[in-house]
């Protein structure tokens, strides 16, 4: 697996989430966030027992290449 991290979150306070990265090997991204524990939000969704919720800033989207027209910029 060769996974490439294509930004952090600049505005972390601790610097280490959100996180964008990008799988090669099977063309996934992988996001890393806050754990969703409200329950309040959670009873909105449908999360099967596999899966989790995470929080990801709306302006981390910056990060994928699809929206920067297939370059991310320097992380």
């Amino acid at each position: 697996m060769a996974l490439h991290m294509l930004g952090k979150d600049p505005n972390s306070p601790e610097g280490k989430s959100a996180t964008v990265y990008l799988d090669d090997e099977t063309d996934v991204y992988l996001l890393q966030g806050k754990i969703v524990t409200d329950p309040g939000r959670l009873a909105q969704m449908d999360v099967p027992d596999y899966e989790t919720v995470i929080e990801f800033p709306r302006h981390m989207l910056q990060f994928f290449p699809e929206v920067t027209n297939g370059a991310a910029p320097d992380a």
